[in-house]
């Protein structure tokens, strides 16, 4: 009779060969657990390694997101799709306008168009990104021409313009700002990351919202993140040259409404002020506004839902004010010392709207005048988006994601209105074609430019009326 055989150990034989792989299997799962724990404590505590766990991850998010963006423009917040199939104007009560000229600027490309009030285009400035770019400047690898735009327009007399570029699909977004002459050329660049918005004083001097990745921590404010994208207002000579740049987060800290950094919300804290306005306060506009003096700042920070003024010398915020607006964009004072802005989440009163333009009294926040579109139109913009109160008393609203102009009584009229009559493919899925935004527009007086632009705009409409 022959021996039997040895019994059989664990780890022998094929149940323990499988157990065997279970356990390590089992192990190595637990070590990716307890290292993702570590490093989320870690993260979160910002003990080494923690941050830099964190800014790869940010870093290889934003790269992601760049790549994905970039193989479909209409993916970007510069299209959404039409709500209308109107184009151009589609309402002109040449009885109740205020007669001019509108420059605005549109997300398609790096254009602003100037129109009558017909809608005929009279004059275009175009300037490709690509053209204005040089090693020098702060984006090292700017998005294809598609994707960069004019966020905001300003023409002086005799035709030049200032332009502000931006990129859609990047952070930093803003690409910077650049002086053409009247037929497009380059009179010079400032390729910093300029962003949003751009003024010019009574001197020529140019005010400039920048932003820039920082790593340092600011002093009592544990609740940001780093590296965070910080705000600064540049000023530049009427030739471009930088004269002077504030930190606006340290003008924040470092005022008596502080306290308003720590109410930044969570997803907020990469970017907590989001700066979106600059105005040079004239001394007109000082004369019946009690919280500001002729040469400080008029800035709105979105995500501190705060209009504010900066004083530039003392390089410190003198005023702030929050009120019953939320996300605004394009704050002005009025002659009467009121406060006008396009309120971009603050219409919670109408079911069928999001947005508003406000007429606030910063003396006791009471809301005077308000304008949120009608039921069949209601004003509808997430982000951008501007408003002009005109001489007449109008005021002309640029709903920036309906791509739309529109000029109101202050009864809430619509007297004038213009659509981008831009389209372009839809995507899967959708019935309807995309519409490119609106990103801001100006009425300019019919006697705003000088003679000599004036003839090549009458010489232009001689040979024939230009559409687009």
């Amino acid at each position: 009779m022959g021996s039997l055989p040895p019994e059989r150990g664990m780890g022998e034989g094929e149940d323990g060969s499988s157990a065997d792989r279970i356990f390590k299997a089992g192990f190595f799962i637990s070590l990716v657990f307890i290292a993702f724990v570590a490093g989320a404590i870690m993260t979160t505590a910002g003990v080494t390694p923690g941050p830099q766990i964190s800014d790869a991850y940010l870093g290889g998010k934003a790269l992601y997101d760049r790549a994905t963006t970039t193989q479909n423009l209409y993916l970007t917040d510069l299209w959404y799709p039409e709500r209308r199939p109107d184009k151009g104007v589609t309402v002109n009560d040449a009885t109740r306008t205020e007669q001019g000229l509108t420059l605005y600027t549109s997300g398609e490309e790096a254009v602003a168009r100037l129109i009558a009030m017909d809608g005929t285009v009279v004059h275009e400035w175009r300037r490709p990104y690509s053209s204005v770019w040089h090693e020098g400047a702060a984006v090292k690898r700017p998005q294809p021409d598609a994707f960069v735009y004019f966020r905001k327009a300003i023409a002086y007399p005799n035709g030049d313009l200032l332009v502000v570029y931006e990129g859609a699909g990047d952070t930093p977004y803003g690409y910077g700002v650049a002086k053409l002459d009247k037929d497009s050329n380059v009179i010079w660049s400032y390729l910093a990351n300029a962003h949003h918005d751009i003024d010019v004083g009574p001197d020529g001097r140019i005010y400039v919202i920048t932003h820039e990745f920082v790593n340092e921590k600011l002093d009592g404010f544990d609740n940001f993140k780093q590296p965070r994208l910080d705000d600064f207002l540049v000023i530049l000579s009427p030739d471009g040259q930088e004269l002077k740049k504030i930190a606006l987060i340290q003008a924040v800290a470092r005022s008596e409404f502080r306290q308003m950094l720590y109410t930044v919300s969570a997803f907020a804290v990469s970017d907590p002020l989001h700066t979106n306005n600059v105005d040079y306060i004239t001394a007109e506009e000082a004369a019946n506004f009690p919280y500001a003096e002729e040469g400080q700042v008029l800035l709105s920070f979105r995500e501190l839902g705060a209009v504010a003024v900066l004083d530039p010398d003392e390089e410190t915020i003198t005023w702030a004010k929050r009120s019953d607006w939320l996300g605004q964009h394009d704050p002005d004072i009025l002659p009467n010392g009121d406060l006008i802005l396009f309120d971009n989440f603050g219409n919670y009163e109408r079911a069928n709207a999001r947005s508003r333009v406000i007429e606030v009294n910063p003396r006791t926040s009471e809301i005077v005048w308000e304008y949120g579109g009608t039921p069949e139109a209601p004003l509808d913009s997430m982000i951008r988006s501007a408003q002009q109160r005109l001489k007449n008393g109008n005021t002309l609203i640029t709903e920036s994601s309906g791509g739309r102009l529109l000029e109101v009584t202050r009864e809430g009229d619509i007297v004038w209105e213009y659509i981008n009559p831009v389209r372009a493919e839809t995507l899967a899925g959708e019935t309807v074609p995309r519409l490119s935004i609106l990103c801001w527009g100006q009425r300019l007086p019919p006697d705003y430019f000088d003679a000599s632009f004036t003839s090549s705009l009458q010489a232009t409409s001689q040979t024939g009326k230009k559409t687009i």
